[in-house]
């Protein structure tokens, strides 16, 4: 048995997988321990026997999803020269649109108090996960200009701002894996690089 607020790695993911199903199904509302456990098929002490609290359990739930999203979009700059600007771009949104980190955006709006915990955790060193997007974005697209695939005179860290800020606000307003917010991430990526690709010699995208 591991000491209290030392959740080994096996019961932790278990737990979190089962918050994670909870969360989808019931909304932040219906996210108690007692669902979790319950969820989890364990007992319902198993989570205070390793995390100190339930904010404590979700803020780290939240730090490890994020950190996968960020992980992933972090990958994002090995595609350059590859593919298509736009393609590539956008199947890393709709890629960061799916994962849980944003799955879980709806929990840190009904319960703010998770923010300060998560501070709290990485004693306010760690970078939010959106601005590790964001710099994975602007390398991707710096690495892109470097290619002849992006204009020379474009701003990639401004483009880059543009695309996250305005994809995470459709992760904020709709379900991960509704379609429409797919087709919304397609139409923002293609607006936000409008006349700022050339993915051919010669030639605009």
């Amino acid at each position: 048995m591991s000491p209290r607020g030392v959740a080994i790695p096996e019961v932790k993911e278990q737990l979190f997988a089962a918050a994670e199903r909870v969360l989808a199904r019931e909304g932040a509302v219906g996210l108690t321990s007692r669902a979790i456990t319950q969820e989890a098929g364990v007992a319902k002490g198993l989570l205070y026997r390793h995390f100190q609290d339930l904010d404590g359990f979700l803020a780290e739930l939240l730090l490890d999803r994020a950190g996968l999203a960020a992980e992933e979009a972090g990958r994002l700059p090995e595609t350059a020269g590859s593919g298509t600007v736009a393609g590539n771009i956008t199947e890393a949104a709709t890629s960061w649109l799916g994962s849980h980190s944003f799955a879980l955006a709806s929990l840190l709006l009904a319960r703010p108090a998770l923010i300060t915990r998560g501070h709290e955790r990485t004693g306010g060193r760690a970078p939010a996960a959106v601005d590790q997007v964001e710099a994975a974005f602007a390398a991707s697209l710096a690495a892109e200009q470097k290619l002849g695939r992006v204009a020379a005179t474009a701003a990639t860290g401004t483009l880059a701002l543009a695309l996250v800020g305005t994809v995470h606000r459709v992760f904020l307003t709709h379900a991960a894996r509704d379609p429409e917010a797919r087709e919304q991430v397609e139409r923002i990526v293609s607006a936000v690089l409008s006349g700022q690709v050339i993915d051919a010699p010669g030639g605009r995208s």
